[in-house]
């Protein structure tokens, strides 16, 4: 006998479906029925209609994933908007299939049948994310909403208009671009919530049109695509790498709307360390997997290699071979680097990596969404592949740092590794000026603010390039540990949201008192002289008659 899947769909649907799969597959059988069946199915397969709610699309999956236990479980979703992303990942669903076609759908039963997962959904497509249903817009937020739109939209027009070469026209594009931004600031301040309007991502004023049409590129749509050849924190591991390199592979924009170290790199140098990064922390998981098993250990051994590891990708980068003048001899550039670089500190942004070492290395539940998960779980796998590609990011940046600090002292190493606009002294200096100001910056006020609201900005690879998502948790323990200038920004938030209601409250008592003198005390006042002089007119009209 050989391997049963079990279909379900409409009947001309499943006519075609199973002709395609017997076809493809001498060994297979399609049932489209309970009653065909000869035992149990390897595979269930569900290809739901197009206009079903996303009530319905749970329900049953949950009947077909346990009815049918141990067969795995793949659903084709049609294309049709209307269905919530998250929602569709949480699904207990081996395979998830958007709009399918005939080679995807072949290879997705081949992986369902091998033991393994596969996730492809469209983002943008079927599957978006449905707006929260709310009260209607009050004064305030229409203002804030449709002001910022007006903005965005003439900053994305300027940012992309040509300056051809002239430096007059330059200069009023960056003067255009100031005041709009300017204008964003003060809308926040006015009408924004406290997250945006004190921990606005900082940006460079002084970029020019071109460079901010390159870093802020328009939306791309893209895709959600999980393969897991094993079902287990291995196979997540392996799939999360996999398209990580994929994403290092395409042009790294930065979109993560603030100054990045890293765009003062070579695009190739920028390549390089991120694949090296990427390499050493391969090589750590796997020494990690063989070694001792308790959480505390591993997160000691964590933090233990974490200095060595950004010393070999800077090596790596830099390549132990090439050697450079310095003062009239020739130096070798990565062990020139390793010794005047300070890789000993790290990011105080960088999440705890206890949760996500449970989760690739000990094969642990990861908390999502208030949800146990385990690794290979889609929601888990999407959430273990930003933290790792923030932890690729924000280490890449500490490197790139260090290597801009040694080519200020080393002209011709800049040759090298950074771009052609920072071989000048000036241009390296203020790029050095705006991220120790940026840094600053977050230091003193963005980063209390966020640890207040319980926000952690963590950066992505997407694949249009390097982009930010903010991401929720508690940080009670980092908001004990604030210096106490740092405090400060917390109580002055924290006085702002217990005096807003009362200084709301005041001036609408203030209003009321201001239109009650208007109408009632001044109106009436004006109304009487009004009326007086108009009978002093008729009275004296009448005399003169």
């Amino acid at each position: 006998m050989g391997r049963q899947l079990l279909l379900f769909a409409e009947p001309l649907l499943a006519e075609g479906l199973t002709r395609l799969l017997q076809d493809s597959a001498s060994d297979v059988v399609v049932c489209t029925s309970e009653a065909g069946l000869s035992g149990s199915a390897q595979l269930v397969l569900w290809f739901p209609e197009a206009t079903i709610s996303l009530d319905a699309l749970q329900r049953e999956a949950a009947r077909l994933s346990q009815t049918w236990q141990p067969a795995p479980l793949l659903i084709g979703l049609p294309q049709a908007p209307g269905l919530d992303r998250n929602a569709v990942l949480a699904l207990p669903a081996e395979g998830l299939l958007e709009a399918p076609t005939p080679e995807l759908l072949l290879e997705a039963v081949d992986t369902l049948l091998q033991g393994g997962r596969i996730v492809r959904l469209h983002d943008g497509g079927a599957v978006q994310t449905r707006p929260l249903p709310g009260a209607a817009l009050g004064l305030g937020q229409w203002l804030l909403i449709s002001g910022l739109q007006q903005i965005d939209q003439q900053l994305r027009a300027l940012s992309c208009q040509p300056a051809n070469g002239d430096l007059l026209t330059q200069l009023v594009l960056q003067g255009q671009v100031r005041e709009l931004r300017a204008a964003r600031a003060m809308l926040l301040l006015l009408h924004g919530p406290v997250s945006l309007a004190w921990g606005a991502p900082a940006t460079s004023a002084t970029a020019t049109p071109a460079a901010s049409c390159e870093a802020n590129p328009n939306p791309v749509a893209t895709s959600t695509a999980i393969s897991l050849v094993q079902r287990n924190a291995e196979g997540s591991w392996r799939a999360i790498v996999g398209t990580l390199r994929q994403q290092i592979d395409s042009p790294l924009n930065n979109s993560s709307g603030q100054l990045l170290a890293l765009e003062g790199l070579d695009p190739r140098r920028r390549r390089d360390l991120l694949v090296a990064l990427l390499d050493q922390l391969e090589l750590l998981r796997d020494q990690l997997s063989a070694g001792q098993r308790q959480p505390s250990a591993l997160r000691e051994q964590w933090l233990e290699l974490q200095r060595q590891l950004r010393q070999q990708a800077l090596a790596t980068m830099a390549s132990p071979y090439v050697r450079l003048p310095l003062d009239g001899e020739l130096r070798p550039v990565a062990e020139t680097l390793l010794q005047t670089s300070d890789l000993m500190g790290s990011d105080p942004e960088l999440p705890d990596p206890q949760p996500m070492l449970n989760a690739l290395v000990l094969g642990q539940p990861l908390l999502v969404q208030g949800r146990l998960m385990a690794p290979d779980e889609p929601l888990a796998v999407l959430e273990l592949q930003r933290l790792v590609a923030n932890w690729l990011v924000r280490n890449a940046e500490q490197v790139a740092a260090q290597v801009l600090a040694g080519c200020a002292g080393w002209p011709e190493l800049r040759r090298y590794l950074l771009v052609p606009e920072l071989l000048s002294t000036r241009n390296l200096e203020r790029l050095r000026n705006q991220l120790n100001a940026q840094q600053r910056w977050s230091t003193w006020l963005e980063r209390p603010v966020a640890i207040y609201e319980s926000r952690r900005q963590l950066f992505t690879l997407e694949t249009h390039g390097i982009a930010s998502h903010q991401h929720n948790e508690p940080r009670d323990r980092e908001l004990r540990a604030l210096s106490w200038d740092q405090q400060l920004v917390t109580l002055a938030l924290e006085s702002r949201d217990a005096l807003a209601p009362q200084l709301r409250g005041l001036i609408r008592g203030v209003g009321r008192l201001v239109v009650l003198l208007l109408t009632q005390v001044i109106g009436r006042a004006i109304g009487l002289v009004g009326r007086g002089i108009l009978q002093g007119m008729g009275r004296s009209l009448r005399a003169s008659q």
